[in-house]
């Protein structure tokens, strides 16, 4: 499941994990197509949301699973993700 945030919008703090990750993909689409797609995308379970700019309300970790064998911190290959259970407001 796939859904676009707005501004203004608050992910509530929870017992869930939301991962929080850069989408490279969009990056790129959006440099070389002229687009203005999301790139930050923040996984909560099986749901996707996407959006510019965050705020994270409390404590979070920033990881990296390194290079060479190791698997991707999330499905869809992410590397670096932060993690966090506190509010997260969005600004753009």
């Amino acid at each position: 499941m796939v859904i676009s945030l707005a501004k203004g919008d608050v992910l509530q703090e929870g017992p869930k994990v939301k991962k929080i990750h850069i989408n490279q993909h969009n990056i790129r689409s959006n440099k070389t197509k002229d687009t203005d797609l999301p790139v930050i995308t923040i996984k909560i379970g099986s749901k996707n949301y996407y959006c510019n700019e965050i705020e994270i309300n409390g404590p979070s970790k920033l990881s990296y699973c390194g290079s060479g064998d190791e698997k991707p911190l999330v499905s869809c290959g992410a590397r670096v993700i932060l993690e966090t259970t506190s509010e997260v407001k969005i600004l753009k």
